[in-house]
């Protein structure tokens, strides 16, 4: 029997913080009561962000955190072409949308629908869903920007997406899913609409690259914050059409700020390095994030 393989696949645009350190905690002593492996993965497809001193400061506090991983270390900048080819596959099928619409044109008539006091579908994580172009843009326009070469969003064709994916889906959850949900959770990827796998600027995106790296690395374990726990529908659809194996999910609990809120890099929460620098120590850390010392 195949070893059990855990990841923990941080984006280098910043210091790891509190947040990051349960996630990485989790999955490492996971992998490591089960006689597993540990992976590292840089999930860096905003190539303009992601700087090598991030990849550097990331290695530091894991190993300050006494937390070791398998070499080589994989990069998704290096691996593109994976992506493409994933894309290359749901387009020859029939799946995939090209869209001119942008995140702020969307927001902007979700909010003017919302000012005249009329309801606009959100997302799971409350974001506008992608009502078409033409819904948001007149012929002439969508024709202007193609005839200019304009980049498109390249989309999920949701409707037609889930018709392909074949039977009802599912995910196995063994974590702490929002409303207590474990065990055997229903996938509902038409939540997320036309869902974004391609950017304009970037060839792919999260749930894409997500899902492709996670097959190639043969990772069986996917350990992770309950905020990804609503997207993990369209990663299950997407490992349906690409032929793709179903990793056990674990949405564990999120390291709040004092507001309430969820810690981000682009927020400044208090870094690991900073604490650090303050006099914590790594047993200070796992008190910080609710781990026994």
């Amino acid at each position: 029997m195949s070893r059990p393989v855990f990841r923990f696949a941080p984006s280098p645009n910043g210091r790891l913080h509190l947040g990051h350190a349960l996630s990485a905690l989790v999955n490492f002593e996971r992998a490591r009561a089960s006689g597993g492996r540990f992976l590292l993965r840089f999930e860096d497809i905003d190539t303009e962000r992601c700087r090598p001193e991030y990849e550097a400061a990331i290695r530091e506090d894991l190993a300050w955190l006494g937390i070791a991983f398998e070499e080589p270390v994989r990069r998704q900048s290096e691996h593109f072409d994976a992506y493409l080819a994933a894309l290359a596959d749901l387009d020859a099928r029939g799946l995939l949308v090209r869209s001119f619409a942008t995140r702020r044109e969307i927001a902007s008539a979700a909010a003017a629908a919302t000012a005249e006091g009329a309801a606009w579908p959100l997302d799971p994580d409350g974001v506008p869903l992608f009502p078409g172009d033409a819904a948001l843009l007149t012929r002439d326009e969508i024709d202007r920007r193609a005839a200019a070469g304009e980049p498109a969003a390249t989309r999920l064709a949701m409707e037609t997406a889930i018709e392909a994916g074949g039977v009802p889906l599912t995910w196995t959850e063994t974590g702490e899913g929002p409303g207590g949900h474990t065990g055997t959770v229903t996938a509902r990827p038409e939540a997320f609409g036309d869902v974004v796998l391609a950017r304009k600027e970037t060839p792919t995106s999260y749930h894409l690259s997500v899902v492709v790296d996670d097959a190639l690395q043969r990772v069986t374990h996917v350990v992770r914050g309950a905020d990804l726990f609503a997207a993990t529908a369209v990663h299950r659809l997407l490992q349906a059409l690409l032929g793709l194996p179903e990793p056990v999910y674990h949405h564990h609990r999120l390291v709040l700020g004092p507001d309430g809120r969820k810690l981000a890099k682009s927020n400044r929460d208090t870094s690991l390095a900073d604490l650090r620098a303050g006099g914590a120590t790594p047993s200070d850390i796992r008190r910080l994030v609710g781990l026994p010392a």
